[in-house]
């Protein structure tokens, strides 16, 4: 089942230099026909709401097409960032890839 599910991550600042390439990394994925990704965000130290926007555009883009999009390995700053603007219950946010299958089972 994992093996369906694409694989995105992205690393460093997630700002407005990076938003412009990683909604395109989506923008391809969608029109390949990718339908499940995967954004681990281990490797992201910052996001700005330019990388926020990024992530809503890229659920839309999938969503749109009837596609799932989870968000894996939040640090402390992206959560706090997706408190203050009350947005982290828009995502389907996984602590790890078992809870991805369990999540893809239902």
């Amino acid at each position: 089942m994992l093996s369906k599910v694409k694989v995105i991550r992205p690393d460093g600042m997630l700002d407005a230099n990076k938003a412009v390439v990683f909604r395109q990394q989506i923008k391809d994925l969608v029109s390949e026909g990718i339908n499940l990704i995967l954004i681990d965000l281990k490797k992201v130290n910052f996001m700005d709401s330019s990388g926020l926007g990024a992530l809503v555009l890229a659920l839309k883009m999938v969503r749109e097409k009837g596609g799932r999009l989870f968000l894996m390995s939040l640090n402390d700053q992206v959560k706090m960032l997706f408190e203050l603007t009350n947005t982290g219950h828009l995502f389907e946010i996984i602590n790890d890839k078992s809870e991805l299958e369990e999540k893809l089972k239902s």
